[in-house]
């Protein structure tokens, strides 16, 4: 069928200006696949049903709507944590900013070399989940990232990794349009971090294809940079198999625009996956979390925990669906999505979705928008608290369960020091 002629012209313009990397053998044929799933689906509009909430337009025009460079006064996030740093700026490799990618237990390898070599693991995966991922709802902005993705990192787990992988994004000129894919596999019985941090580009968009064998665990952990005007759209696509573990956790501070997609197949029984988040956002910010977890094996449990804090206009959005298969019995899904507005003029908008094909299951899903609890707040205040302090407590609790996902302690707290200095400066 036709694409209609909106989609179309946004589909070629973006096109117009981009082509395909050289790369071998599989690298081509991944690329040429994916973008011919771009040219069949078009490039997303806000008539489509899983965008309605978000107008994607900066994240499928021509150019990239420019962004001032952001220059941070506070010290950079997990300065104090021992990691090994992999860093991009504007979507590129940075070997002298970065340590040597050398670590017991993984192998690291950047996309635009292993594209070029014959690395059997890495060939089954790059764009393989993605493809997966476009049903039932399409995604072409994930596909348009396989097609044209030049950087990257393909990392392989073997063992139990002895310190987080940190991904530093970089953000250097006001026009960069950065497309990053990153390929994780984790084998049997292996365990590893991934954190990511960092602003990226002008305009970013990024794809994590996460496949985690039988008794292995991916930790996931990201911060969204501060840098106010940038868009993002982001897709993690995870694979479980049985006994495995997902976790992850994004904080996002401010951004003009970003979408964080999580697309999830427990395939293996008993099998884990937790996705959490926490968004701070003010003035013209729009945040979006959209999510689908599907259960197809037995035994298995996913959570699903979403806190946003909005003021002065902001908008934040939640879809998220749990889908549990015929024969997925014993399935353990939850799944809560909630706002607190700090004014009248900022909204948020949820769409949750439970789809059960199977009779044995304890699934559950709630999603509410409220504003400060005026008596808890008249009560901290009756106790000689500001009323600045009392907010800003009343706030953190708000973001406690989103919080409380997150494993590492240390982490945790860089996380909740960053949600304090969100706090100091909205009161400036």
């Amino acid at each position: 069928m036709a694409l209609p002629q909106a989609k179309q012209t946004i589909t070629q313009e973006r096109l117009a200006g981009l082509s395909l990397p050289q790369g071998g053998k599989w690298a081509s044929a991944a690329r040429t696949d994916a973008l011919a799933r771009v040219q069949a689906a078009g490039l997303p509009s806000a008539r489509d049903e899983y965008w309605k909430f978000t107008n994607p337009i900066s994240l499928t025009s021509a150019e990239p709507d420019l962004a001032a460079v952001f220059d941070p006064q506070e010290t950079p996030i997990f300065g104090d944590l021992d990691r090994l740093k992999i860093v991009f700026v504007d979507g590129v490799f940075d070997a002298e900013a970065s340590d040597d990618l050398s670590l017991d237990g993984v192998e690291i390898t950047r996309l635009s070399e292993a594209a070029q070599a014959d690395i059997h693991w890495a060939k089954d995966l790059y764009g393989a989940l993605e493809s997966n991922g476009q049903v039932p709802v399409q995604r072409p902005l994930a596909a348009l990232n396989t097609a044209f993705a030049t950087d990257g990192v393909l990392i392989r787990a073997t063992g139990k990794v002895s310190k987080p992988i940190s991904l530093i994004y970089l953000h250097n000129s006001e026009s960069s349009d950065a497309i990053l894919h990153h390929c994780v596999k984790v084998e049997k019985g292996a365990d590893v971090t991934v954190i990511e941090s960092g602003p990226a580009a002008a305009r970013f968009n990024k794809v994590m294809e996460v496949d985690i064998a039988d008794g292995a665990a991916f930790h996931h952990v990201r911060a969204q940079g501060r840098d106010h005007e940038r868009r993002a759209v982001t897709h993690t696509f995870a694979r479980l198999g049985e006994e495995s573990t997902f976790k992850s956790f994004t904080l996002t501070a401010n951004g003009v625009m970003t979408r964080n997609e999580c697309v999830i197949e427990l395939t293996g029984d008993n099998a884990i996956a937790h996705v959490a988040g926490a968004a701070v956002g003010d003035g013209d910010f729009h945040h979006d979390d959209t999510v689908f977890i599907t259960h197809d094996a037995l035994n298995c449990e996913s959570r699903q925990v979403f806190k946003k804090v909005l003021r002065n206009g902001a908008t934040g959005v939640f879809q998220g669906k749990i889908l549990v298969k015929e024969g997925a019995q014993k399935t353990d899904g939850y799944q809560i999505s909630q706002s607190l507005l700090l004014d009248g003029d900022s909204q948020f908008l949820a769409k949750p979705e439970l789809e059960i094909y199977a009779d044995d299951v304890a699934c559950s899903h709630g999603s509410t928008s409220g504003a400060i609890d005026e008596e808890a707040l008249f009560y901290l205040q009756s106790r000689g608290v500001s009323k600045d302090d009392a907010q800003d407590l009343l706030v953190l609790a708000f973001l406690a369960e989103a919080l409380e996902e997150i494993e590492d302690e240390t982490i945790a707290d860089d996380l909740l020091g960053r949600l304090q200095n969100w706090l100091a400066r909205r009161r400036g």
